[in-house]
């Protein structure tokens, strides 16, 4: 699963790697640097209008389908599995019609080491992978809108997403079984083109083509301090690589 990451390149530059439109000016406004990003928070994405361009937007992390009475779930949808998205009712609506690209810098996942029959249970190994290019990852996502019907049409809309995760490549298999979803540069047109204006909506089997693990040579994982484990740690202590045993 991916449950943890982080948001260091502005949205300025996110606009330009990802050519969007020019992305709402309060994103800048509220743009820091986070080095531990939990689910539930908002987060930056990146998605087609229904004119078919491209948009640099805020959704909370932890997916809210739109049939759904309150936002209560959203913490269990921050994940959705490439196997059976098109199966889930929560996600499978969002597959031809609502794909999104959630911008990564790195993202944190927990190893198990050193564990046999006979020794004491220990606590998992927190690290962090990065592109080896220092590149942001593209990671593949869904979106969804709801907004509380029992306050009528004026209620305001809540925006949200997840991430897709697919098996885990010969690079993350030793670290866990399960990795989001990386798209390289040329596959961002067919996942993010859903229709509108003059364009086609992508095929879903090309879709189903694309939630395959990356190329293992692209990641590189590094060990980092358990300070990561609490939400509260927020610096860039958090991404520095370490020796097991510091």
């Amino acid at each position: 699963m991916c449950g943890r990451f982080t948001s260091l390149t502005p949205p300025q530059e996110l606009a330009a790697i990802f050519s969007t439109v020019e992305p709402n000016p309060q994103l800048f406004d509220e743009f820091h640097p986070n080095f531990n990003v939990p689910p539930t928070t908002r987060i930056a994405a990146v998605a087609q209008d229904s004119q078919g361009a491209r948009k640099l937007g805020r959704f909370k992390w932890g997916l809210v389908p739109n049939w759904a009475k309150d936002t209560s779930g959203s913490a269990r949808c921050i994940n959705a599995r490439s196997e059976t998205v098109l199966e889930k009712p929560s996600f499978r609506t969002s597959v031809p019609a609502k794909r999104c690209i959630i911008p990564m810098d790195g993202f944190y996942e927990w190893q198990t080491i050193g564990v046999t029959a006979s020794s004491p249970p220990k606590p998992k190994q927190p690290v962090y992978v990065t592109r080896q290019d220092g590149r942001p990852l593209a990671v593949a996502g869904l979106w969804a809108s709801w907004r509380d019907r029992s306050l009528g049409d004026s209620a305001p809309w809540l925006h949200s997403c997840c991430v897709i995760t697919t098996q885990a490549n010969d690079t993350m298999s030793p670290i866990h079984d399960r990795m989001p979803v990386v798209l390289e540069a040329e596959d961002w047109d067919d996942w993010l083109n859903v229709g509108g204006g003059s364009h086609v909506a992508t095929p879903i089997e090309r879709i189903i083509e694309l939630m395959i693990p990356a190329d293992p040579s692209i990641l590189i994982p590094l060990w980092v301090s358990t300070g990561v484990n609490a939400v509260r740690n927020n610096h860039p202590d958090l991404i520095a690589p370490i020796k097991i045993g510091e």
